[in-house]
């Protein structure tokens, strides 16, 4: 039965942060899994009302791996943000010394040398910790996998990419309500209320939404797949790749099919990955779509263009992320906006996915997901083929970050979660 919200219980329902009622972009890019590799054993965490000591900045020199980074790839990356028309914060100032850095070259990004000690001179490092006084998190991965379809339907086995939909509803709630500022409802009109639009199972059975579709690809996992990601590439018959991002969210809430799995026997819950859960649904296609239909949400595509050429020497654009900017390969990161403001520079430290050497670099928050929440939480992008999937499928470790932020001035303090309805 479809029921309607009131207006009422819309907020109520967003300030409580119920699930399903209110969501917020970009599309959600959970990594279910075994539990999350760990770190050299850190001390003891304080337990709940021993209070916490003050935060104090740290010097960047003194990070662990500081020296080991080379710094290739993050000259790009804070090229890409300073490019914006008003980058957030304090970049605006920091963009103009970071073009006054010497380099070799006019169009050359700046020497290591320089790019480092302005770091060490210009920033601060300040720990992130959650509510017990913790330092480590979870970082999980995510890629730009590559598809392969047609702009027409070729096949009963194509799954649709959906544009989003003409009748979906997006409500910015803070227009309501300021404590939702960021928060949005998606809905649809069904006479003169709004209810809950179609969820992924009935838009796949009940085919609402005919002539949404952006693409056709060839294999329904891969499309499923893209949704996590949020953003791809689709190679067409004549050899051209076009490339796809997130458009919007049905407003239904994730659910990862891995749960769904080990509810039903088929996988046990240390062995759920993304590799497996491929795996699984690849020889269980008749059981595939039942299982990719209890997760009710669902991402809509739009087509977007051709990135601009990467500086010499530098890694490509990658799709853009939250900040507006297209991302970097192995230098951007999709953070909680509400604990690290976008565009802010972050020291990681954890351990590689692969081979499980130590992954001590600095990178630039550009991104966020609808999974991505807490204090020490990130999601790091590997970038474009096969060696990032592989790595971004199995990334699921503990991690520390620190937040580089310009000497002699605090970092803004997190946002507080909405107050409950009164």
């Amino acid at each position: 039965m479809t029921r309607s919200l009131s207006l009422r219980a819309i907020i109520a329902c967003a300030i409580a942060s119920a699930v399903g009622c209110a969501s917020a972009p970009p599309v959600s890019r959970p990594r279910p899994g075994p539990p999350p590799a760990t770190l050299p054993a850190q001390p003891a965490a304080p337990a709940p009302g021993d209070g916490l000591p003050a935060l104090r900045p740290v010097d960047p020199a003194s990070l662990p791996g500081w020296q080991a980074d080379r710094l290739d790839g993050l000259g790009a990356a804070i090229v890409r943000q300073c490019t914006m028309r008003t980058p957030p914060g304090p970049w605006p100032k920091l963009c103009a010394e970071f073009a006054a850095l010497p380099r070799p070259a006019p169009d050359a990004m700046p020497r290591p040398d320089a790019l480092r000690g302005w770091l060490v001179s210009r920033f601060e490092a300040w720990p992130l910790r959650d509510a017990r006084g913790g330092t480590e998190g979870l970082l999980t991965g995510y890629y730009e996998p590559l598809l392969t379809g047609s702009r027409t339907r070729e096949s009963a086995r194509q799954a649709p990419l959906y544009a989003r939909p003409a009748d979906l509803l997006t409500i910015d709630l803070s227009g309501v309500e300021p404590r939702l500022a960021g928060m949005r409802l998606r809905g649809r009109l069904q006479g003169s209320r709004v209810v809950p639009y179609h969820s992924r199972a009935d838009i796949e059975t009940a085919l609402p939404i005919t002539g949404s579709e952006l693409l056709w690809v060839d294999d329904p996992v891969d499309a499923f797949f893209l949704e996590i990601q949020g953003s791809g590439r689709v190679r067409l018959r004549d050899g051209s790749v076009l490339r796809v991002g997130y458009a919007d969210q049905n407003g239904h809430p994730y659910r990862a099919i891995g749960r769904s799995l080990v509810e039903r026997g088929a996988l046990r819950a240390d062995e759920v990955s993304a590799p497996t859960i491929r795996r699984w649904l690849r020889e269980h296609p008749t059981q595939a779509a039942e299982v990719m239909r209890t997760n009710p949400s669902m991402v809509f595509f739009r087509e977007l263009p051709t990135p601009p050429a990467a500086p010499p020497g530098e890694p490509e654009a990658g799709p853009p992320g939250s900040l507006g900017v297209p991302l970097t390969a192995q230098r951007s990161l999709a953070v909680d906006r509400s604990v690290v403001p976008l565009a802010t520079l972050v020291w990681l430290d954890t351990v590689h996915p692969v081979d499980g050497r130590p992954l001590q670099r600095a990178m630039a928050a550009q991104d966020t997901g609808g999974a991505i929440a807490g204090s020490i939480r990130a999601d790091y992008f590997w970038g474009f083929g096969a060696e990032a999937e592989r790595a971004a499928g199995e990334m699921r470790h503990r991690a520390r970050m620190w937040m580089l932020w310009p000497r002699g001035e605090a970092p803004p303090a997190p946002a507080p979660p909405p107050a409950p309805p009164r």
